[in-house]
């Protein structure tokens, strides 16, 4: 049986998608337990829904000790998902799973990553260089922002008339379709 936690800083709608995925395959993946670092994030009310547990830690919580851990260890978690988490993944999370933290980034790594570059600010930026493409880019996490090994990319094409909202839209019909999928095969091998 894989185990997987989900962390999430926002509405929640990527977590939502991935554990209905692999609740319809009956397989041997769960999602036993929701972590957020915001107590007020819909992804709670959405976990809620769903019969899955989910928990509140803040930022200091996750840099500081090891309640987190702790708490992953107690539900025999394998592997973590950042599905639109906001803070920097603490070293003593990189270390107990190496290579076993997966993040979906709203663009083409390297283009716009790094800190500051999440949700909207991303496609902002996208809208303003006047980019002709998009996309999502699926990797490991490590000790940098956005900079861990690539599993997976997926692009869309950008209009010359397409909004920040709109590559948004485009962009996040992508991660639906993709990142459950991508989760799977690197649980297979």
């Amino acid at each position: 049986m894989n185990k997987l936690a989900i962390f999430a800083s926002g509405s929640g709608s990527n977590a939502e998608h991935i554990v209905k995925y692999f609740a319809e395959r009956k397989g041997d993946v769960i999602v036993p337990i929701i972590i957020s670092n915001k107590e007020d994030a819909f992804v709670h009310e959405r976990a809620k829904k769903m019969g899955i547990p989910s928990f509140t830690c803040s930022k200091k919580e996750f840099e500081e000790g090891d309640g987190v851990l702790n708490l992953l260890r107690s539900y025999e978690i394998d592997r973590i998902i950042l599905a639109g988490f906001l803070l920097k993944v603490p070293e003593n999370l990189l270390k107990a799973f190496p290579d076993k933290i997966i993040n979906i980034h709203p663009a083409l790594l390297p283009k716009f990553g790094g800190k500051g570059m999440y949700g909207a600010h991303v496609h902002e930026a996208v809208a303003a260089a006047k980019e002709k493409v998009s996309g999502i880019t699926i990797h490991y996490v490590n000790e940098k922002y956005d900079e861990g090994k690539i599993i997976f990319q997926a692009s869309c094409e950008i209009l010359p008339t397409d909004t920040a909202n709109d590559i948004a839209a485009k962009v996040h019909a992508l991660e639906y379709e993709h990142f459950p999928r991508v989760i799977e095969q690197t649980l297979l091998g």
